[in-house]
């Protein structure tokens, strides 16, 4: 068998923690033959914690063969230590009446802390996933934080915005989804993120010869996408928390698989027109189990340019919310 890993999950004990440990300690993520430690992190309060304690009561009880232990803890020293993978699901939610500059500044000061730490105690080949909102920017401040690990080991996830945008266009087209290739987030994990069509197929052929409805894909498509997360709120009274996990599951897969294309958000040195400093979703072909290079050749029309130019101008003004907070 081979050696386990250690993944670190901060807000362990939430909605899309208690969906993602099992997935993990089953081999969904790593794989049917790859044991895990799981490191589970939850902040400092007493019903949390309580509730973190039930969690691993019913991970024990799910006798899953690849888990070979887990730690339970508030200190974020203890639970990234030595860390392969730190999933950071936790942050501050936006509460009534706050405004995306508070949001930001206060998650800013969470994130800060945990790049510090992670930098100092995580594994030398450690990969951090980013899934607190607003994911992109909250990335950014951690990798800002690191002085070992290079910010290339720092991503976030927009797998979800992927996985919404191929489901839409396989029911509009009447198609699997599986018939469904190369749909890829470009920008911010919010309602600016673009989808962008004009990349993908169905069925093999280009996906705007198959569907011809050009007025809805730049219109009633990407406000879908953009917005799904408001209409899950709508609907269920609650945030997306297992499309989430699932999300962060193939995120993650997909880093470990040589060869897969997919999504994610980097720091993206300017391609594609994106300010060089932010971290913007963009596609990624992976090389080696949990490294990538993003792929640059894809052309942008009028319309797509635009879409990335305002979520481009979104993460730019996050940056300057929170200029002071970075390393």
């Amino acid at each position: 068998m081979k050696n386990p890993i250690r993944v670190a999950v901060t807000g362990a004990a939430g909605q899309i923690g208690y969906s993602l440990l099992f997935r993990i300690a089953s081999g969904a993520m790593f794989g049917p033959d790859q044991p895990v430690i799981l490191q589970l992190i939850e902040a400092p309060v007493e019903k949390a914690l309580k509730a973190l304690e039930g969690v691993v009561m019913e991970l024990d009880d799910c006798a899953f063969p690849l888990l070979q232990g887990v730690v339970q803890t508030s200190d974020a020293s203890v639970g990234f230590k030595d860390a392969n993978w730190c999933l950071l699901v936790g942050a501050k939610p936006r509460g009534p009446g706050m405004e995306r500059a508070d949001l930001l500044k206060d998650n800013g000061r969470i994130f800060i802390e945990q790049g510090r730490i992670i930098d100092a105690v995580a594994a030398t080949d450690a990969r951090v996933a980013v899934v607190g909102n607003p994911a992109n920017t909250n990335c950014m401040i951690a990798a800002s934080q690191a002085r070992r690990l290079p910010a290339d080991r720092f991503t976030a996830m927009v797998r979800l915005d992927q996985n919404r945008a191929r489901t839409q266009l396989a029911r509009k087209a009447g198609v699997h989804l599986t018939q469904v290739r190369d749909i890829f987030i470009y920008g911010n994990h919010s309602p600016t993120m673009f989808p962008a069509f004009a990349h993908a197929t169905v069925s093999g052929r280009p996906a705007t010869s198959v569907i011809t409805d050009n007025a809805w894909l730049q219109g009633p498509f990407c406000e879908a996408v953009g917005k799904r997360g408001a209409a899950i709120i709508a609907a269920r009274g609650a945030s997306s928390a297992a499309s989430a996990a699932n999300a962060l599951v193939d995120h993650v897969r997909s880093l470990m698989t040589p060869g897969a294309i997919h999504s994610i958000a980097v720091k993206s040195n300017g391609h594609y027109g994106f300010d060089a400093n932010v971290w913007a979703g963009m596609p990624v072909i992976t090389t080696t189990p949990g490294s990538y290079e993003v792929i640059t050749g894809y052309a942008m029309d009028a319309f797509a340019q635009s879409k990335i130019a305002a979520t481009n101008k979104e993460l730019v003004e996050e940056r300057s919310f929170v200029a002071e907070m970075l390393g």
